[in-house]
């Protein structure tokens, strides 16, 4: 499981005191809130950084966060296109058979008949049900929609899925 998940991506600057425009790549906004005080760390040059949140602002589908040790403009600019993470034990709690996104990238996926499928390469969330983008060598790549009917077992622990392909999956 991964130690760090990611929550945003700053965009751009916002205003001349260092605060960035960030698109939230969590489920829920609001919960940069609960981050006030706490570290977040930019991904530079593939090095984790902390910064200190010290203000969240919403506009439109963005938040607007300002961090200690950023305030002016030309700073906040140099970390365009940045990635930011969290560490895990700072995010939400989930329910049962919720799982981070980042757990389930590179968890090997396996039919109801033991046949090994491939690898989760990603998860598209599409409003109605997520679907697993899985890599596989015999198919191609295979879209699995995460319903009751296909998905059968998710072991993050082990990073193995166990599905049931629906006619017309592959």
């Amino acid at each position: 499981m991964q130690e760090y998940l990611r929550v945003g991506v700053i965009t751009t600057t916002h205003g001349v005191h260092g605060e960035v425009k960030v698109y939230p790549t969590t489920d829920d906004a609001k919960r940069f809130e609960d981050l006030i005080g706490k570290s977040i760390l930019f991904d530079i040059k593939g090095e984790l950084t902390p910064f200190t949140l010290e203000g969240v602002k919403y506009f439109k589908n963005l938040v607007i966060l300002k961090f200690e040790e950023i305030n002016d403009c030309d700073l906040a600019s140099k970390y365009r296109q940045t990635d930011i993470y969290i560490h895990r034990e700072d995010g939400l709690a989930l329910e049962e058979g919720e799982y981070y996104i980042a757990d389930l990238i590179g968890c090997d996926v396996i039919t109801d008949k033991d046949e090994k499928l491939g690898k989760v390469k990603d998860v598209l969330q599409t409003g109605a049900n997520d679907v697993y983008v899985v890599n596989s060598s015999k198919y191609g790549e295979v879209l699995i929609p995460v319903i009751k009917d296909c998905i059968l077992d998710v072991n993050i622990y082990d990073g193995v899925i166990k599905v049931h392909l629906l006619d017309g999956l592959i």
